[in-house]
């Protein structure tokens, strides 16, 4: 018996079929490939707001597919993986800070004993050469001082977040401050600062406080590093520039510039704390900070926040 016919009809009727068949299997792939997508959306979109956030909660999926499942799975515990050693490095941070502010607090009491005992022995007679050793040690203990007040400062910024208070801030009467506070230090160095801040007043919601401190070390960082000049620019758009010859940098120094405790050749007592301070601070008010090197000159230019 013959299922079907090699008559015009038969051979209709058949290809009718075959065309039906490919057409719900093709309606079945579409419905598959759907399913998957929408199950990787679903785990780019909550892998996405696991990493944004610190909970426990894993990736679940709506999708029944088995190989879709097991990616879920697998992502999940790498998850677990990763926010195990988020923790370790959160726990470990904080031991640091707590460790690097006892000790520069408990290094300020003995520093403070001698500078007090080398003022006594300055009002003391005593021959030339004790006079040049007293000296080096003077200036030693000033360094060490410098330091470990630098490393407290950054201890308590670094401990604090952001928990300055913010208020409306003349940028550009903040700067001009600034600049004259550090009139004798530049003068010493022979530097004339051409400045340029516009004729409006640049407003901005910022820690007033934490702005000093961040013009007060750039300003100190020009003194240490400038070749003679400082240009610093304020735009109306919130953005601040400081740029000076400096051709005792090359530009892997000024990549390390905000590093802790680094410093180049070229700085005179330096704790290698004043940048890296300025760039928390700039990031605690939601700016940045940023330098660049290019044909002698430095530039470390600011972008605070409307």
């Amino acid at each position: 018996m013959k299922l079907w016919s090699r008559t015009p009809d038969g051979i209709l009727a058949f290809s009718i079929i075959i065309v039906s068949i490919m057409a719900v299997v093709i309606i079945l792939l579409i419905l598959k490939i759907h399913a998957l997508r929408t199950a990787a959306k679903e785990i780019e979109s909550a892998f996405a707001g696991r990493l944004m956030t610190d909970t426990n909660t894993l990736i679940d999926i709506s999708s029944a597919d088995r190989n879709m499942r097991r990616l879920a799975n697998s992502i999940n515990r790498e998850l677990k993986k990763l926010r195990e050693a988020r923790r370790r490095f959160k726990q470990g941070d904080l031991e640091l800070k707590n460790a690097v502010t006892n000790i520069s607090h408990d290094l300020r009491t003995p520093l403070t004993a001698i500078c007090g005992y080398l003022d006594l022995l300055e009002a003391e007679e005593k021959s030339e050469r004790a006079e040049q050793y007293l000296h080096i040690i003077r200036d030693r203990a000033e360094l060490l001082t410098q330091l470990t007040e630098e490393l407290f400062r950054y201890s308590m910024i670094i401990s604090a977040e952001n928990s300055g208070t913010s208020e409306p801030v003349n940028v550009g009467g903040v700067l001009e401050a600034c600049v004259a506070s550090f009139y004798a230090a530049l003068k010493e160095r022979n530097i004339v600062p051409a400045i340029r801040i516009p004729e409006k007043k640049v407003i901005r919601m910022l820690d007033r406080s934490a702005l000093v401190r961040v013009f007060s070390n750039l300003l100190n960082n020009a003194v240490k590093y400038s070749d003679g000049d400082l240009d610093i620019t304020l735009s109306e758009a919130g953005t601040i520039t400081f740029a000076n010859t400096a051709s005792g940098l090359n530009e892997v120094q000024v990549g390390r510039l905000f590093d802790r405790f680094y410093t180049v050749e070229a700085a005179r007592k330096s704790t290698g704390l004043g940048l890296a301070i300025a760039r928390t601070l700039v990031e605690q008010m939601n700016g940045t900070i940023s330098a660049g090197y290019e044909n002698g000159r430095l530039s470390i230019t600011i972008v605070l926040p409307q």
